[in-house]
């Protein structure tokens, strides 16, 4: 794809996002889609958002979570910015959400970082740790603007990595926490909507844990999108614990979990 088809394809994504449509597979199409191509158009989409005023806040990182590769058909992790038109950071542990602006809504519980220090490529699991302020429980909702959430890993790339809003719940400090690692590897993850449980979890389905989940973004995005970076004051969400569950209005979404150092969510869905 040429500067011009990038930006087409880009503008295309943009305008389903405010009209909540779908559009035709990229991949699909003639030429195909390759993953560079699919980054190129994140940039371009990244460019274009921050034309129109919002700003990035951070990152999400998706499809970690192996056992719904073959449920998606996407094998492999992708990564974009999350916003601050999307993204908020709770005062509590319950929240509303309008699912307003949202294109086939999905429900993620996930485990979030917030960065004090940049990371890097090649950094060890406690080099990496050291550039964490804070871990939360939180929910990302996905969307996506391809029909019946079929697609290939470079549309999801390109689709604004299906982020569509992120509530991070209350933060707790890493610098105490000397067993991170394995106890966010080992956290019990129960979803429950309206009382009755849908999906459980372990963090360890996320590449083997929240933060060896994070640890495999760096070094992909180095790799693969040299120009993005996290830095210090980011917001990353790391994949979802279980599977990702529609939305409509009216529900009452709900986690229980195993560590009681997090916090668990409560949020309702609106018009």
């Amino acid at each position: 794809m040429n500067a011009a088809a990038i930006d087409a394809l880009a503008r295309e994504l943009l305008a389903a996002w405010g009209a909540t449509a779908c559009v035709p597979l990229p991949s699909a199409r003639p030429g195909g889609l390759a993953t560079a191509e699919a980054y190129a158009v994140g940039e371009r989409l990244r460019a274009l958002r921050i034309a129109r005023g919002e700003r990035p806040v951070g990152w999400k990182i998706g499809f970690t979570n192996r056992g719904i590769w073959e449920r998606y058909g996407v094998y492999q992790p992708m990564w974009a910015p999350v916003w601050d038109t999307t993204t908020e950071l709770l005062e509590g542990a319950t929240c509303t959400l309008s699912l307003a602006g949202l294109s086939q809504p999905r429900l993620e519980p996930e485990v979030a970082f917030g960065l004090k220090a940049a990371p890097r490529a090649g950094m060890s699991l406690a080099e990496l740790q050291g550039c964490i302020d804070w871990v939360a429980h939180g929910f990302e909702v996905v969307h996506t603007h391809y029909e019946g959430w079929r697609f290939a890993a470079p549309d999801t790339a390109a689709d604004f990595a299906l982020h569509g809003r992120l509530r991070v719940g209350p933060r707790v400090p890493v610098a105490d926490w000397p067993t991170l690692d394995a106890d966010l590897s080992a956290l019990q993850v129960e979803l429950l909507c309206d009382g009755v449980v849908k999906d459980r979890g372990q963090g360890s389905i996320v590449l083997d844990g929240p933060l060896r989940a994070l640890q495999a973004m760096v070094e992909a995005m180095a790799g693969t999108t040299p120009a993005w970076r996290i830095a210090a004051g980011d917001v990353v969400t790391t994949g979802t614990i279980t599977d990702a569950w529609p939305l409509v209005p009216g529900q009452r979404w709900s986690t229980r979990l195993s560590n009681p150092r997090l916090e668990a969510l409560e949020l309702r869905t609106v018009a």
